[in-house]
């Protein structure tokens, strides 16, 4: 068994001569949240989306317990049953209810049967507290509702890890929460998390990681005390002076 749940080993990603991430390490444990902050363009969404390989990294190894998502010859499809993603804008479909969006994937992916897709469907959408909403459509609902239905179709497929790419940044400050309290509750059921946002009440509720990142570098490790309170890197107190 591997010990941690996801380990990132010199990484590197390249966009022809863009470097948006170099040579990154990063090990996150089974039930770690890990927060990713920084400045736009410090590569925290690239790192985040290739550890499910929708990136492909240029160089440098990631690893799902003991699944190189990297290696040529791994199941990538099978991986990505196993890592959740959360998307900045939702992405759910337009034209099916709620409780389709959710059930979709367990239906044509994992070939279950559909009335035991309905039931875990509605078993998740009462876990984010959209128990009332399994028949309106994605343009029927809230922002923050449609992005805990995003979180509900992630867990449908049972993952080993969450990861949330900027969850809340497309949401009026009032949705915020009804997400954030969603992710708590994950978080305190012991799911491994990474977490791209600049969510400080959540890092200080929540994650047993910080990680700041700039220029595609990780810059800077540590418990949330000790990245916000006291910082040992000047490119991190620099940042933490325009965000807290």
């Amino acid at each position: 068994m591997a010990e941690y749940r996801i380990q990132i080993k010199d990484a590197s990603k390249n966009y022809g001569k863009v470097e948006a991430l170099k040579n990154a390490n990063l090990n996150i444990g089974a039930g770690e949240v890990v927060l990713v902050i920084g400045p736009s363009g410090s590569g925290k969404s690239t790192m985040l989306r290739c550890v499910n390989k929708l990136e492909t990294l240029s160089s440098g190894d990631i690893w799902v317990d003991d699944d190189c998502v990297t290696d040529p010859k791994s199941d990538i499809r099978k991986i990505r049953e196993e890592v959740g993603m959360v998307f900045q804008s939702f992405n759910l479909f337009s034209h099916l209810t709620a409780l389709k969006n959710i059930t979709l994937a367990l239906t044509t992916v994992k070939h279950t049967s559909s009335e035991e897709a309905e039931k875990i469907g509605k078993q998740l959408l009462e876990r984010v507290g959209l128990s009332d909403k399994e028949k309106s459509y994605p343009g029927q609902l809230s922002g923050g509702q449609q992005q805990r239905v995003a979180i509900a179709r992630a867990l449908a497929m049972n993952p080993r890890v969450m990861l949330f790419d900027e969850p809340t940044s497309a949401l009026d400050p009032e949705m915020i929460k009804e997400v954030l309290d969603v992710m708590l509750d994950l978080a305190k059921e012991g799911m491994t998390m990474m977490v791209v946002s600049h969510e400080m009440g959540f890092a200080k509720a929540a994650a047993d990681k910080v990680v700041f990142m700039d220029e595609g570098e990780i810059i800077e490790t540590g418990t949330p005390a000790e990245v916000f309170d006291s910082p040992k890197e000047e490119r991190t107190k620099t940042f933490l002076q325009h965000i807290l």
